[in-house]
């Protein structure tokens, strides 16, 4: 009687361990499409977030994004809401909708306000009654430059505006059918590089960022560097105030939370491979600090960041008493402190690496071998800077590592420029040896 029930009972089991097997073998070979929202092609948020998706299904290729060209900040802020998509790039000054959740900290963006030399524009201020080139609604750029027409005292009739993307703009700005031209981009951008370099433009300051921050507190006091877009003559001629904003990734609330640590994993561990695909990459940071975004870090991402710390019940049990309690007291201060002194180490090797990408930037457009050799003694200058800074402890030993990799991506983008230049001059040299002998044959 009782072997009639065993053996329906042992197939039933081995049904239930088959289909529990099975529903393992497939979560584990379940491929993730996620859709990433980012901005126009011309700009940067669509390259980053193409960079971004290479390299996440390069290590994991059951995570796969796909990126989305949209008009940019807000409009991806309102799919994300929508759940159209469930990354976002946004800048840190867009309004925030409930859904968002933050993921990382991705690099630094400046307003640059490009006006025509014969325009008279000074200042904003000098935008009254002028024609300017803004981007594209739902971007953005778009809303920061109200903000900051606002903020100057000025309103929509006080000057005409047209929206457009930014081949639109450029062209007519270059026909001489605007004025000025404002966008959100990080400093030494080509797009502003080209713009500047191929029509009478300048660039304008903007110097109230300090006040700005006051109503808007995402934004910075910012400056473009002399030199940023041209060494000489020195384009802008001289340090350019301006106004500053975080560029960030964003994530919907409702997304896993391993998907969403396993991304922010291979964002930091294999920021190398992030670089490569876009130099950007190097600025990538935990959320938080000045300037962040006034919203919860996603609990994937912050599962990634927490993943060195002690386990809060272990921290805090009551078997620990009163002088265990003081003891843990202590020691988050001095990790407080620690992580103070640590975050002041990245800012600096941060300031060396933006110095690298730019001096990328000018070595890619360098015309001939003294500009080439000028630039490279400029890198080793920096580089030996970093090792004096390095000794004196004012960058710790992981943020070097990030340095050397940018610096040796320059030494090498500066050998390339050097050997094309040199096969150029051999080339211009060839030809006109011939051309000598030429000459000497017909006499």
């Amino acid at each position: 009687m009782q072997n009639k029930f065993l053996l329906p009972i042992a197939l039933l089991s081995f049904v239930l361990i088959g289909a529990f097997g099975w529903n393992l073998h497939q979560d584990k070979q379940r491929v993730y499409e996620l859709k990433l929202a980012t901005g126009t092609k011309t700009g940067n948020y669509y390259p980053f977030g193409q960079a971004i998706a290479e390299v996440v299904v390069e290590q994991n290729p059951r995570l796969r994004i796909q990126v989305v060209e949209t008009q940019g900040a807000e409009e991806n802020m309102r799919r994300l809401q929508a759940n159209e998509v469930q990354l976002a790039i946004v800048q840190n000054d867009t309004a925030a909708v409930p859904s968002a959740r933050v993921v990382a900290a991705l690099f630094k963006e400046v307003f640059h306000l490009i006006v025509a030399e014969e325009s008279g524009i000074q200042n904003v201020s000098d935008l009254k009654g002028k024609h300017i080139a803004l981007m594209a609604k739902g971007s953005g750029s778009y809303s920061s430059f109200w903000f900051v027409s606002e903020h100057y005292g000025l309103t929509g009739s006080d000057f005409q505006s047209t929206p457009g993307s930014w081949t639109e703009a450029t062209k007519l700005f270059a026909n001489g059918e605007v004025d000025a031209i404002f966008r959100v981009l990080p400093p030494g951008s080509n797009l502003v590089r080209d713009l500047l370099q191929n029509t009478r433009g300048k660039l304008v300051p903007i110097d109230q960022g300090a006040a700005m921050r006051i109503k808007l507190p995402y934004l910075e006091a910012d400056m473009i560097p002399k030199g940023t877009y041209k060494a000489n003559p020195a384009v802008p001629d001289a340090d350019l105030p301006s106004v500053g904003v975080q560029a960030s990734l964003l994530v919907r609330e409702d997304v896993d939370p391993v998907i969403v640590k396993e991304i922010t994993r291979i964002l930091f561990e294999y920021r190398r491979n992030l670089v490569a695909a876009n130099s950007l990459g190097a600025m990538i940071t935990q959320p938080g600090g000045s300037g962040g975004l006034a919203l919860p870090i996603h609990e994937g991402a912050q599962a990634y960041y927490d993943r060195e710390k002690p386990d809060f019940w272990t921290a805090n049990s009551d078997l620990m008493g009163l002088y265990l309690s003081l003891a843990t007291l202590l020691v988050s201060w001095l990790w407080q402190l620690r992580s103070r002194f640590l975050q002041k180490q990245k800012n600096q090797a941060d300031q060396f690496n933006l110095a690298i990408l730019s001096l990328i930037e000018k070595i890619r457009h360098a015309k001939n071998l003294d500009e080439i050799d000028q630039l490279q003694e400029e890198l080793f200058d920096i580089f030996k800077q970093v090792i004096v800074d390095l000794d004196e402890d004012r960058i710790d030993s992981d943020s070097f590592q990030s340095f050397t990799f940018t610096w040796e991506t320059a030494v090498k983008v500066a050998g390339d420029r050097e050997k094309l230049l040199r096969d150029l001059q051999l080339v211009s040299e060839a030809l006109e040896s011939k051309s000598a002998i030429i000459k000497e044959g017909k006499t």
